[in-house]
C-alpha cells in the first residue's frame, strides 16, 4: 500500500512515516498543498493523508476539493488541531473520507488507515498464484503449507508482483512503488530484493515463480514450458 502524507510539521511527519514504514507501507511526503497535488496526481496511491494547516495558497479543505474535482477517488484522511463540530464538517464535506484531531495515538491512526483501505472498492483480503498465498490482514505468505517469513520490503515487493500477476514490472516501477518516489532508482536494491525472494519462495519447489525478463524487469507468472 502506497500512502501520500501532506504534512509540513516535521515532527508529525517523522511519527506517522516510521511508523506506517513499520507496517509495511510505502510512504511519499509533500509538505505543501501544491506539492500534495502534483503528486498526487502524477502517482499511483492507495490513500492520502493531508493536514488542514498547510502552508503556501492551497490548505488542505482546499486541497480536498480540488483531488476530488479532478476525478481522484482514493480515500482522504484529515488530519488537523481544529476540532470543533464545524471543522469536522467542513473537512467531510470537502471530500474526505474520515478526520482525526492532534494529538492522537498513532494505533488510531493506523487502525483508520486499515479501515479505509478495507472500505476501498478494490480491496481483496488475499493473493495467490499457483500454490503462492498472500494474506493482507494477517500479513503472512504461504507456498504450498508452508509458511514463509518475508522481509518488509521483501513483503511489499512480492504483494505488487502479485497484484500485477503475468505483467512485467520494470525496475523503476518496483523502486516507485515499495521505496517511494524519491528514492535514487539507479542501484541494484531491487535485484538483491528479488534474489532474496527467490531463495524463499522459489528455491524449494519445482514451480518457479519469479521470472526475469532481460533488460526491463521481472513478472510473477506460472510459466507454461509446452
Amino acid at each position: 500500500m502506497r500512502i501520500l502524507l501532506i504534512e509540513d510539521e516535521e515532527n508529525i511527519t517523522s511519527f506517522i512515516k516510521k511508523g506506517l514504514e513499520e507496517e509495511y507501507y510505502t510512504v511519499d511526503i509533500a509538505e505543501t498543498g501544491s506539492d500534495g497535488l502534483n503528486l498526487a496526481m502524477s502517482n499511483e496511491y492507495d490513500l492520502i493523508i493531508l493536514d488542514i494547516m498547510l502552508p503556501g495558497k492551497i490548505n488542505g479543505i482546499a486541497l480536498c476539493k480540488r483531488l476530488r474535482e479532478i476525478g481522484i477517488k482514493i480515500p482522504i484522511l484529515m488530519l488537523t488541531a481544529l476540532d470543533s463540530v464545524d471543522n469536522k464538517v467542513e473537512g467531510l464535506e470537502s471530500g474526505a473520507d474520515d478526520y482525526m484531531t492532534k494529538p492522537f495515538a498513532f494505533v488510531e491512526l493506523l487502525a483508520r488507515v486499515r479501515s479505509l483501505r478495507r472500505r476501498g472498492s478494490n480491496f481483496i483480503s488475499q493473493l495467490s498464484i499457483a500454490d503462492l498465498r498472500m494474506d493482507l490482514l494477517s500479513r503472512r505468505v504461504f507456498r504450498a503449507d508452508k509458511e514463509i517469513i518475508l522481509g518488509q520490503k521483501e513483503f511489499s515487493i512480492l504483494e505488487y508482483l502479485l497484484r500485477n500477476k503475468d505483467r512485467v514490472l520494470s525496475r523503476t516501477q518496483i523502486v516507485e512503488k515499495v521505496w517511494g518516489y524519491d528514492y535514487y532508482p539507479n542501484t541494484n536494491i531491487v535485484d538483491v530484493h528479488i534474489k532474496f525472494l527467490r531463495e524463499k519462495i522459489d528455491k524449494d519447489f519445482d514451480t518457479k515463480l519469479i521470472h526475469t525478463v532481460r533488460g526491463i524487469g521481472y513478472i510473477l507468472k506460472v510459466k507454461n514450458d509446452n
